[in-house]
């Protein structure tokens, strides 16, 4: 699987309107997201069917994708899961049903993806910390380090903006990690 880091960078390419990386954001997660639809919608057609809705839905809300707030695979999952379960209820009377023959809704069983009170809790503690961490650090490196690996831009895009050799901005990104990941671990 995809590091967290690099389906985030995925993404927020995705969002600038890049083919190539929408190519490898699909490779990289379509094998999960279609068991998540192939899960809620027992029926491989109508799950690869759905796929296919998912991916134009990433594509299209991509650009409000924002690290931080979520994962970028539980993103993805959400939309797959509630674009699978759209499916589910518009399925026509006569098709496939969501009752089962004692009359009870399948649809009451599937699990709900949605992180819970304590992971929600860890997760905005996770996100103060990094941001207490992000304070330690001088403005514009933490400006350079959010807009190459939040943002994506190139460190030659960087170095142009802040007026600076090309290597030394990737020495101050390279120090500036090492600062945040010392940071972190305390």
């Amino acid at each position: 699987m995809t590091e967290h880091a690099d389906l985030e960078a995925m993404l927020s390419r995705v969002g600038l309107g890049d083919r190539g990386a929408f190519e490898s954001l699909y490779h990289a997660t379509s094998a999960k997201l279609f068991g998540v639809c192939l899960r809620v919608l027992k029926n491989r057609a109508e799950a690869e069917d759905t796929l296919q809705e998912v991916y134009l839905r990433i594509w299209d809300a991509a650009v409000g994708f924002r690290p931080g707030q979520a994962s970028p695979m539980s993103w993805m999952i959400t939309i797959a899961r509630n674009r699978a379960i759209d499916r589910l209820r518009a399925r026509k009377p006569g098709t496939e049903s969501t009752q089962r023959a004692d009359g009870t809704d399948l649809l009451a069983d599937l699990a709900d993806d949605a992180p819970g009170p304590e992971r929600s809790a860890l997760a905005a503690e996770t996100r103060a910390q990094v941001l207490r961490c992000f304070e330690e650090l001088p403005e514009d490196r933490a400006i350079a380090v959010r807009r190459a690996y939040l943002d994506g831009d190139t460190y030659a895009e960087l170095a142009r903006h802040f007026d600076v050799p090309l290597n030394t901005m990737r020495t101050w990104l390279r120090r500036s990690l090492m600062k945040l990941r010392d940071c972190l671990s305390r």
